[in-house]
């Protein structure tokens, strides 16, 4: 595998990825030997809605939100991507322009796979459109979960499993070790389209319970499989 020597350092942490972890030998080097790495400031922009597509990324440190904004300004967060998630994918199977915004959350360090380079490799080796298909599948996959979520389960239930999909990558697993989710709770109450005070009582009923601990920095998970088992109730 031909390597720069910026992004060998984040091999590791790539291969600990799900998806990245998964692909073939031959489809990890096609996307490492073009892509370069991108740092964003906290609070920068990356893309916009309607933004034409650019490539795919991951993200490497930090963390990054995508949301919608509504005519009247308020913003719905949709997703809260750390290391090592992939995405961007949607445009590149539609050629359409960006659904939504992604902004850094602090500063953040991303993997930048240029547009042009995916359609040559694409355009060479067809076969690679299939391992591409299920980081889309997955994506899919969570979509209908929170869809179905918001549907039919209670309001701990609903906020316990986003908190779970959070710390688990969106099934992408990464770094080990007790995970720590840096998200302020009045964007995670509007992840789960709950109110910021009922957000903030079920976080502290959680604490009491030893699931989670409420820092400065964030939420840390204390015991994901009890986090999981919160998830799972609906009554």
């Amino acid at each position: 595998m031909s390597l720069s020597d910026e992004i060998r350092p984040y091999l590791p942490l790539l291969l600990s990825g799900r998806w990245f972890g998964q692909c073939t030998p031959a489809l990890r080097d096609a996307l490492l030997a073009p892509a370069r790495l991108r740092r964003l400031a906290g609070g920068e922009r990356l893309f916009a809605r309607g933004d034409a597509a650019d490539g795919l990324y991951c993200v490497l440190e930090g963390a990054l939100r995508v949301s919608g904004i509504a005519h009247g300004g308020k913003e719905a967060l949709l997703l809260f991507l750390e290391p090592p998630a992939w995405f961007g994918e949607i445009a590149l199977f539609d050629e359409g322009p960006r659904t939504h915004d992604a902004w850094a959350v602090d500063a953040c360090t991303l993997l930048h796979v240029p547009q042009g380079a995916l359609r040559a490799l694409l355009c060479a080796n067809p076969a690679c459109w299939r391992e591409l298909g299920l980081l889309l599948a997955d994506k899919l996959r969570l979509a209908f979960v929170a869809l179905e979520a918001m549907a039919l389960m209670p309001a701990q239930a609903r906020l316990a499993q986003r908190l779970a999909m959070i710390a688990e990558g969106y099934g992408e697993g990464g770094p080990a070790g007790r995970p720590l989710i840096r998200i302020p709770q009045e964007q995670l109450a509007q992840m789960v389209s709950l109110s910021r005070q009922t957000t903030n009582q079920i976080l502290r009923d959680l604490a009491a319970q030893g699931v989670l601990r409420l820092q400065r920095g964030g939420i840390e998970i204390v015991d994901p499989d009890a986090l999981r088992a919160c998830a799972t109730h609906t009554g």
